[in-house]
């Protein structure tokens, strides 16, 4: 059961300031030698165009599929109950590095602006090797309005292992790192592998996906899964999260008890969403690719962003958004009808292409939202860019004087706001970091 707690106002040092401050001069310094060919690349993505046809916005509808309780029960049972976020933290055995202590190559995937007011860097044993990537973020400022989950303040942070190095058992499994954010100074996290269970929950299976977006609401993680694949989300319970016996590198039920490669939690998908229009392909059913939180609509609602390549020849990408079920019996889940379908309840057209981050805020007093945009143009590395867009135009960071657009994380990875905070917390290739939305906004050109 949540326990609502009092906000407790971060406090940052020096040294952290220091080192941010030298890391955002350094790559001012690089990015005002970006090449002309380079700089062009980030191009102004333009207006929002909304979708309001019937056959526009139809190819967006989902539906939604969910593992049967009994079936979620026998699992859990077999496996020895379950357990929540609070269990988790209690045995969080990682620790986050103030970006002070980090690596000068770490700190050179943070924003050159605006630059990160909060950065960590991972433990070194999750770094060691490139296997695992990190690339989705939420907070427990997206699950609940006062930024608490029970008593904790909480961000998760999605992984996804390679399809093509590392331990062959291993590759395209998703874990979620659970971090334990209530001491800005210590914070320390715990690993839990997502999974999914079988049709009549005698075990689970590794979910093989690339979470790219995540998103928590109320006690539901939402995660993308593999671009291609008829599947757009899947759906996970952060109160069916179960422990393991067996710290071997097999997933799922094996001699002695439970094991989910190697670390100590799994939790089992409850459900997934496929789109009615079948895989992603051409200009048919969209590839999402990030998800966010929107709570300024009503009821609140889920954002998605569409993966297009560059230059590509799909069509330009979707903004869209989902409204969240409001009964309390289907918390989390997004608002069905009868038959169990989903309709999109707003979408655009976006000349971003490439998009890694998407969020939607709506400014008190304004009519609409604004849409917030990090992608990578052009390429899957290097520094990508951050707009700002509305049916009106675009704007987007600046770095110092040069031309270049090219100034948010390295890798750029989701976006994720805080709105009892008023932070946007986000992920680069090496760095988890936050920074306030007004920063980011006196940023943008």
């Amino acid at each position: 059961m949540k326990h609502r707690g009092r906000h407790r106002r971060r406090r940052r040092g020096a040294a952290l300031r220091a080192a941010l401050a030298g890391t955002a001069l350094a790559l001012t310094a690089t990015a005002t030698i970006v090449s002309a060919s380079q700089a062009t690349v980030a191009e102004d993505p333009g207006a929002l165009k909304p979708l309001t046809s019937t056959a526009a916005t139809a190819r967006l509808g989902l539906r939604e599929h969910l593992v049967p309780r009994r079936a979620l029960d026998r699992l859990a049972s077999a496996a020895g109950g379950t357990v929540g976020v609070a269990d988790v933290l209690q045995n969080a055995d990682h620790t986050l590095r103030e970006a002070a202590d980090c690596d000068s190559g770490d700190r050179d995937t943070l924003p050159v602006t605006p630059a990160a007011d909060e950065a960590y860097c991972w433990d070194p044993t999750d770094t060691l090797t490139d296997d695992w990537r990190p690339a989705s973020v939420t907070t427990s400022s997206d699950a609940d309005d006062d930024g608490l989950w029970g008593a904790n303040r909480v961000v998760l942070a999605g992984w996804t292992h390679s399809t093509t190095s590392g331990p062959a058992a291993s590759r395209g499994l998703a874990r979620i790192a659970v971090v334990d954010a209530n001491d800005p100074a210590h914070p320390t996290y715990a690993w839990v592998l997502l999974t999914v269970p079988s049709a009549d929950g005698g075990t689970y299976r590794g979910l093989t996906s690339q979470i790219s977006g995540m998103a928590w609401y109320e006690n539901k993680l939402l995660v993308t899964t593999t671009l291609g694949s008829a599947d757009a989300l899947y759906v996970y319970d952060l109160n069916r999260i179960q422990r393991t016996s067996v710290l071997t590198d097999a997933v799922g039920r094996v001699r002695g008890g439970w094991s989910a490669d190697g670390f100590r939690y799994a939790m089992p998908a409850v459900g997934w969403y496929s789109f009615a229009a079948g895989a992603c392909s051409g200009d048919g059913a969209p590839c999402p690719s990030a998800l966010s939180v929107d709570r300024g609509t009503s009821p609140d609602s889920l954002v998605l962003g569409e993966w297009t390549t560059a230059g590509g020849d799909r069509r330009a990408a979707r903004l869209w958004r989902y409204a969240f079920d409001e009964r309390p019996a289907r918390a989390g889940l997004l608002a069905t009808d009868a038959a169990g379908r989903v309709g999109a309840v707003e979408a655009y057209r976006t000349g971003a292409s490439e998009i890694r981050g998407v969020l939607s805020y709506r400014p008190p007093g304004a009519t609409g939202s604004e849409w917030y945009v990090g992608h990578l143009p052009g390429a899957m590395d290097g520094h990508g860019s951050l707009w700002r867009q509305d049916t009106d135009g675009a704007h987007g960071s600046r770095c110092g004087s040069d031309a270049s657009h090219r100034c948010w994380a390295a890798g750029t990875g989701s976006l994720s706001y805080a709105s009892d905070t008023g932070e946007v917390w986000s992920i680069s290739e090496r760095m988890l970091f936050s920074t306030p939305l007004r920063s980011i906004d006196a940023s943008l050109s």
